[in-house]
């Protein structure tokens, strides 16, 4: 089953469409990594999804259900949520913020102490939060969607303003979560390197659109992998590789080559030898995970 589907999902504010016809589709058990620039609309749609935007056009379904007002409410409480900057009262401490929260969610009081754990801020539980550092406050909105255990956790931007020590902690605590507690996760980033270390489902958006989904795995099949010569004599190398039916393009100074085996290769080697040819480089390339991404978005300024 699918956590959470979108169809023809839009959002439009005055002329501007921030979301245009959007399908979602995220699997049970996943980590989905929601991507995209700066401004593609990740956050507006998370949004709606937790109903805090109210969509110009399509249909949400969350759990199977298909959110309206009538179920909003019931199917929102089995939903934990951070979106954009955590909120708290900075003269109270740590575990006074989550107590709030934990009233107004009405969950056992044992959740305060399990979630501190879990988001390793138990040490800190007694100081007030205008002096947490900037991480902290981040595990502590993490701690407050945690409160109710939700089945379905959605944050946006968790690592923002992180230093490097503190993007590997929340990383390592979103990955977590899945196998710990059965969480279906929908995190957005526009830093593809998260995603790549944490996600195992991916969605891209471009300017309101999605232009991929699918599994990460899927993904790295984009890179594209291929075979590079470098020769003395590109063209007489072309014209031995067509007669031996091996296919190749000239590209910036080196020939490309669909991947080989180690025998085939070593077979390609062979005849620029017998030809007389000689072989100044031969190497593997293959597109990173970043050209993809700017291929698809279309939008160098974004990393």
């Amino acid at each position: 089953m699918n956590m959470v589907e979108t169809q023809g999902l839009c959002k439009q504010y005055g002329q501007a469409m921030r979301v245009n016809r959007l399908n979602l589709s995220v699997p049970e058990g996943a980590i989905y990594g929601f991507l995209g620039p700066n401004g593609a609309g990740k956050s507006t749609t998370l949004k709606m999804i937790l109903g805090l935007v109210r969509p110009t056009a399509g249909e949400i379904s969350v759990f199977g259900r298909r959110m309206n007002s009538a179920n909003r409410l019931s199917v929102l409480k089995q939903v934990g949520s951070l979106i954009e900057s955590p909120s708290y009262y900075g003269h109270l401490t740590g575990e006074e913020n989550l107590r709030i929260v934990q009233t107004l969610r009405g969950v056992p009081e044992k959740n305060i102490r399990e979630v501190l754990q879990i988001v390793r801020l138990e040490g800190q539980r007694g100081k007030l939060t205008a002096h947490y550092s900037l991480g902290m406050k981040q595990r502590l909105g993490l701690a407050a969607a945690l409160l109710g255990f939700p089945r379905l956790l959605i944050l946006d931007e968790p690592t923002n303003g992180l230093d490097p020590a503190g993007i590997q902690e929340m990383r390592e605590l979103i990955g977590s979560l899945p196998g710990r507690f059965g969480m279906t996760v929908l995190v957005s980033s526009h830093l593809l390197s998260e995603i790549d270390q944490m996600a195992d489902w991916v969605g891209i958006i471009r300017e309101g659109e999605l232009v991929f989904q699918d599994t990460l795995e899927s993904l790295h099949a984009h890179s594209d992998h291929r075979l590079a010569l470098r020769t003395a004599d590109n063209r007489e190398a072309a014209r031995l590789l067509a007669q031996a039916r091996i296919p190749c393009r000239e590209e910036e100074g080196y020939l490309l080559l669909p991947m080989l085996e180690d025998e085939a290769a070593g077979r390609v080697s062979g005849l620029l030898a017998e030809g007389r040819v000689p072989l100044l480089r031969m190497e593997e390339r293959q597109k990173s995970l970043e050209e993809i991404f700017l291929q698809l978005t279309g939008k160098a300024a974004s990393l």
